[in-house]
């Protein structure tokens, strides 16, 4: 048992069972003992590897997207570039890195990086340390500058945010809480009272997800691109439309590990629903663009004339192309496919890059 898991098994026994997404929150964020806050998680070594991870080429091309965004803007004089979620700053190092090709974009640009864990704090700071820029950190959203435009990106960033499970139970929609099971270790149940609110129709057994916290940063994002301008672009797991299902994981050294086993030990997530965040998006004044495919839009975006010119100068080009076909793939599984991509902007801002036509993928 982890100190996590003592700690809240205690909570649940002083005040009851908890909402899932208190559990996601503590198992992710815990000051002293949350997933993010006490290692570096990423590559092979860790517990994942995202698509920054695979190739510079996925950082590049995000890269010289949000740079035309900013020609489209006008070339505002002063704009903020940021990664909600960065990582190790792979993506962003590699998105700056690109932008030199447009020299008065990256005169303009100052880098802010809304990052929660030290740690990762740390491994940012070494990786951007000769991008040429000194990135202001950022604990949430709420303190990015409101005196310019903004260019967002958002990779894998939506997924950890926590989320609330509801399910169908004769014929009523209540909440799964996580409680103390029979045998002392933590438990899955659903709230004795039933929700209220909910006027979704669904069959018995339905499980419905929804996360609050990420429809409100969405909806505050959007307000700030509606009175500054600019960009945000969310690419993530996930599906383009609504549905019904349990999609919550934790996933500890590449593989399923029970969601409520080790709190603190693997990362959790969960599927993030594209419709609701463009939504969300709508709500707060902005633009939400049709969703794509990640696969579509990096197609689009040049990834196989980039890979050509990386391959004339490799020791080993079957390495590049195994890391485009990871990226692009079209298996149902893959990441080209699973993985969606939502562009928001400001109505003075026409579709990026990419996003000119809808995805034939998606069938819309």
């Amino acid at each position: 048992m982890t100190d996590l898991e003592r700690e809240i098994i205690a909570e649940i026994s002083a005040n009851g069972p908890m909402g899932i997404d208190r559990f996601m929150a503590l198992a992710l964020g815990h000051p002293r003992h949350g997933y993010y806050m006490t290692r570096d998680p990423f590559g092979m070594a860790g517990d994942f590897v995202t698509a920054p991870e695979i190739s510079q080429i996925f950082g590049e091309l995000l890269g010289l997207m949000v740079a035309m965004s900013w020609q489209a803007l006008g070339e505002p004089s002063e704009v903020a570039l940021v990664e909600l979620g960065p990582g190790r700053g792979t993506l962003m190092a590699d998105a700056l890195r690109a932008a030199k090709a447009l020299p008065g974009f990256f005169s303009c640009v100052d880098v802010h990086l809304v990052e929660m864990s030290p740690v990762l704090q740390r491994a940012q700071a070494e990786k951007l340390k000769d991008s040429g820029k000194h990135p202001q950190w950022h604990a949430s959203v709420d303190t990015l500058p409101d005196d310019r435009p903004l260019l967002i990106l958002a990779n894998e960033f939506f997924d950890a945010i926590p989320i609330r499970q509801f399910q169908r139970h004769q014929g009523q929609w209540r909440e799964r809480l996580v409680g103390i099971g029979v045998e002392g270790a933590l438990a899955l149940g659903l709230d004795r009272n039933v929700a209220e609110g909910l006027t979704l129709d669904g069959p018995e057994g339905a499980v419905f997800e929804t996360s609050p916290i990420s429809l409100d940063i969405m909806r505050r994002l959007a307000e700030r691109l509606k009175h500054l301008g600019g960009l945000l672009l969310a690419i993530d797991y996930g599906h383009p439309q609504f549905a019904f299902g349990e999609t919550l994981q934790a996933v500890r050294k590449h593989k399923f590990a029970p969601v409520l086993a080790n709190p603190g030990e693997a990362d959790i997530t969960a599927h993030v629903d594209f419709s609701s965040l463009a939504i969300a998006a709508r709500r707060g004044g902005a633009v939400a663009h049709p969703i794509l495919t990640q696969a579509t839009l990096l197609e689009r975006l040049g990834i196989d004339h980039r890979a050509g010119i990386l391959k004339r100068k490799a020791e080993d080009p079957g390495e590049i192309d195994r890391a485009v076909e990871r990226l692009t793939g079209r298996d149902k599984a893959g990441m080209g496919q699973l993985f969606k991509v939502l562009a928001v902007t400001s109505a003075d801002l026409g579709p990026p890059a990419g996003f000119e036509t809808p995805d034939p993928h998606l069938g819309a």
